[in-house]
């Protein structure tokens, strides 16, 4: 009997336990055992495994988060960490392994693949959207719904009290929740990372504004970045795949528009409840596509793949694509932020 594991790197995003029972019961039809590897890459590292049983995942679809754990633990980064990956993988008596995640835990895989010849596959999880070579990533959809449903709540509070209500979204490089988000809860004004603003016109506009309605909403994203200037940090500390930790860019705007326009300013940051919760159905519905397209690549041995949503078809990439460059926000679909401005 073959032996599959699987782990969920990175951060958590709603669909990925839908994700893991497709991997499982895809395994079973199969006739294969899945192991459970624990808190990603830490987990291979210290082997924290346990075996995954079909009357263990025939119910967590619709369950938040991931039963298997995450961490955003680099092996690269720590001593003998990939001789220790090596070594484990044949020590659990491993057949292959597949990793659910973003850019760093699917580098990550790419690399252990290439390099150490580890028959791995991969699956496309992250909020952020922001992944290469496929059309969405598990988790996207339900960032999207909570990121709107917050700024249609937010229009009542801001119109109540006549201001300027500043929503800090997760993104860093790319602005694919802001976007969605903003044009869905139609925020007035939407700013990602793509596309530096210009404060002073972005003060003239709200002013603007507020002369014909009487509040403002502004969707942000936390990598977005003034002309001339740099990211809002929370601390210049590097995580294990070296970036540094956004956010408070809500918070600054709250400062900046309401000494500059005179206009009540509050900033709402958003923050993990954009990570939280019930996964909406079409994550659900791509968690198990993708999960079990991840097993019948196993079964086909087309490792250093990755199962991906792409032009409208469950499809494969290669992971070296899928992680050479961040998917971000092209110019004719960040146009549609002015047609809906003010």
């Amino acid at each position: 009997m073959k032996r599959v594991g699987v782990l969920t790197g990175g951060g958590d995003a709603p669909g990925l336990n839908a994700a893991i029972k497709g991997v499982v019961l895809k395994g079973r039809e199969y006739g294969y055992e899945t192991i459970g590897i624990k808190k990603g890459w830490a987990g291979l590292l210290n082997k924290e495994t346990g075996a995954l049983r079909d009357d263990e995942v025939q119910d967590i679809q619709a369950l938040g988060g991931t039963i298997l754990g995450t961490s955003r633990t680099n092996p690269y980064k720590i001593e003998d960490g990939i001789r220790k990956i090596r070594e484990n993988f044949e020590e659990l008596m491993l057949d292959a392994l597949i990793a659910m995640g973003g850019e760093d835990t699917l580098s990550v895989a790419y690399k252990l693949n290439r390099d150490e010849n580890i028959p791995i596959v991969g699956v496309a999880k992250t909020i952020d959207n922001d992944l290469s070579c496929t059309d969405c990533t598990i988790g996207s959809y339900t960032a999207v719904d909570i990121a709107t449903s917050a700024i249609d709540k937010l229009h009542t509070t801001a119109c109540s009290h006549s201001r300027v209500m500043v929503v800090e979204v997760m993104g860093r490089h790319a602005g694919w929740m802001t976007l969605h988000a903003g044009l869905a809860g139609g925020a007035h004004f939407i700013l990602i990372p793509e596309v530096p603003f210009d404060l002073h016109l972005l003060y003239e506009r709200i002013k603007e504004r507020h002369k014909r309605k009487n509040y403002t909403i502004i969707a942000v994203a936390e990598g977005a970045m003034p002309i001339g200037g740099g990211e809002v940090l929370q601390t210049e500390e590097r995580d294990a795949f070296g970036h540094v930790r956004l956010g408070g860019i809500g918070k600054s705007l709250e400062k900046l528009i309401q000494k500059h326009t005179g206009i009540e300013t509050r900033s709402v940051v958003l923050g993990h409840l954009q990570r939280g919760g019930t996964p909406a159905p079409s994550d659900r519905i791509l968690g198990l596509r993708l999960g079990v397209k991840a097993m019948e690549l196993v079964k086909e041995e087309r490792f250093g793949q990755m199962a991906t949503y792409y032009k409208g078809e469950i499809d494969s990439v290669n992971l070296k694509d899928a992680v050479s460059e961040l998917k971000t926000i092209p110019e004719g679909l960040s146009k549609l932020i002015q047609i809906f401005e003010g």
